[in-house]
């Protein structure tokens, strides 16, 4: 296209949307709705997620050593755990700790070891955490399997139950942003669709004079996606508002919550919202017109 018809073709466009402005800010009005609506749904999926992960990365397994292992066999494992693989990090706990750890959990003036007339019978322990939630199992049953290893912990069953649901949380958050997604598509769609019908008869009078299809498409596609960008931003401006204002709540009332509040991620989100919306707009109209343009 010659930069002289793209810039008679903008013209056009602005001057069709302040001619039509009631169904031009109704079209930007719909935008602005679904977007807000599939951007509030994004959010949500990518707390969810975010929560799933916290969750996942807080698993870990616990292994109780034998307690005729001297301090130097113990510490003297490290290795062969940390060899396991998709082990991330190896964290040793002597059982002097760990008494002090339960001590400090019943209270400052409880003093197990005088109570225990100065045995301690809680073994050395090492914590494994995993690269990777899904192999805590495995790597479980591979530690299990070395010997001074007397037991093994890691929430046998419910470790499993987790990472069943946070696979279900991933799986459903996804088909929920293709679903408001292609609801978005077919809601814009539908309302430029009824800005074009409204000038049906300009697009037949074009037509039978002589005017070609891209001469006609051009200035609705430019319109259709000034009108999705007008929307997308007044969405955003909204999500960015009303999220700002949850994080400040949340922050006050549960701050242990993991909500996402990375400003990379959020500016992410808004440029995919701000060229969906631009996106949505000219494959709306350019749907919409297709039935007209066949004069």
């Amino acid at each position: 296209m010659r930069i002289s018809s793209f810039q008679y073709a903008l013209r056009d466009a602005c001057r069709s949307l302040w001619r039509n402005k009631f169904m031009s800010l109704a079209s930007v009005a719909t935008v602005a709705i679904s977007l807000v609506i599939l951007g509030g749904a994004w959010l949500l999926v990518l707390n969810t997620q975010n929560l799933a992960t916290a969750m996942e990365s807080e698993l870990e397994v616990n292994l109780y050593l034998k307690q005729d292992l001297t301090r130097e066999q113990a510490l003297g494992m490290k290795d062969q755990f940390a060899a396991i693989p998709g082990v991330d990090t190896t964290t040793y706990v002597p059982k002097e700790e760990g008494l002090k750890i339960l001590e400090d959990r019943l209270g400052e003036d409880t003093n197990l070891l005088q109570a225990l007339d100065g045995n301690n019978p809680l073994p050395d322990i090492y914590r494994l955490k995993s690269k990777d939630a899904t192999l805590v199992p495995q790597i479980a049953a591979e530690a299990a399997q070395i010997a001074g290893v007397e037991k093994v912990r890691y929430g046998q069953g419910m470790v499993e139950k987790l990472l069943s649901l946070t696979d279900w949380l991933r799986t459903v958050g996804i088909l929920v942003i293709i679903a408001i997604a292609l609801a978005a598509l077919f809601l814009i769609a539908t309302t430029i669709r009824i800005t074009v019908f409204a000038r049906r008869r300009e697009v037949s009078i074009m037509k039978l004079v002589g005017a070609t299809n891209w001469y006609i498409r051009w200035p609705f596609f430019l319109e259709g996606m000034m009108i999705g960008l007008l929307g997308a931003l007044i969405a955003v401006g909204f999500l960015q508002l009303l999220y700002s204002q949850l994080l400040k709540n949340v922050a006050m009332m549960v701050s242990f919550l993991p909500i996402i509040s990375d400003a990379g991620s959020l500016l992410r989100l808004y440029e995919i919202l701000l060229f969906s919306g631009t996106l949505l707009g000219a494959i709306g109209s350019a749907i919409s017109l297709r039935k007209f343009l066949k004069v």
